[in-house]
């Protein structure tokens, strides 16, 4: 069984996920995704037994913070941002602020009509879904404010976003809390969780950790992802099932 690793030894293990597309369903409108029912709850429940579970988003702390129900001194962590921000953490990019602001207010003054344009404080996003014909508009604006601003381009699912210019990544994240653990899984379902998987990867070669990278798979999943995963799993509800399969049956001997 290829989760037994984890399952078999969870005091020195870690699960480790995407929000969007993993634990959410994929919306037209981000502000109004939600976990599907149960999956919080789960991951609270998996955060009492396992070493280390936390959700890597793209997504603002504060978000996060409101909809996985953290409080303090809850074992659940969350990373906002790619990352950049987390609880407790000083906001070493704070100039990068009034950088991204800048960006968010001129998408928001030239964006055509049907383009959303959302601000997450450390970044900014140009979607796109509900207008596809504003693609091309998009991604030149984009371009052309990176080269403005020196802000970073990741280009994601039907949109466009704008981040500080810094070697902080999902990547990044799981690297540092699968430093101490014996065995880890990510899962993700778009380009920005590549990064986690070449990580788990690197920890494999170099330190002979177990990992698991699994695809959660939709019709917009980027080339790649299903090549590098070790397990396939179906959007969202599929992600509900294998972090299921993922609770302990009993405590650690």
């Amino acid at each position: 069984m290829l989760l037994a690793p984890l399952l078999h030894q969870p005091s020195r293990a870690g699960v480790v996920c995407d929000f969007d597309g993993t634990l959410a369903p994929i919306v037209e409108d981000p502000a109004t995704a939600r976990p599907l029912p149960g999956a919080v709850e789960l991951l609270h429940r998996l955060a009492s037994r396992y070493a280390t579970v936390a959700v890597v988003s793209g997504r603002p702390l504060a978000f996060l913070t409101e909809h996985l129900d953290l409080s303090p001194g809850s074992r659940l962590r969350a990373f906002g941002v790619y990352g950049l921000e987390t609880v407790g953490a000083e906001d070493r990019f704070a100039h990068w602020r009034t950088v991204v602001a800048g960006v968010a207010e001129r998408a928001e003054s030239q964006a055509p009509t049907g383009v959303l344009v959302e601000r997450k404080g450390l970044s900014v996003t140009v979607h796109y879904r509900t207008a596809p014909e504003a693609e091309p508009w998009a991604r030149a604006f984009a371009r052309a404010e990176a080269a403005r601003t020196g802000l970073a381009l990741h280009p994601a699912r039907r949109s466009e976003e704008l981040l500080p210019p810094v070697a902080v990544d999902k990547g990044t994240v799981v690297a540092e809390l699968a430093a101490e653990l014996a065995a880890v899984c990510f899962l993700g379902d778009d380009s920005g969780d590549l990064p986690a998987f070449t990580a788990l990867d690197a920890l494999a070669a170099s330190r002979g950790v177990v990992v698991r990278k699994v695809a959660v798979v939709s019709d917009e999943a980027p080339a790649g992802l299903t090549e590098q995963a070790d397990i396939v799993v179906d959007g969202p509800v599929g992600v509900l099932e294998l972090l299921t399969a993922l609770v302990p049956p009993s405590p650690d001997p």
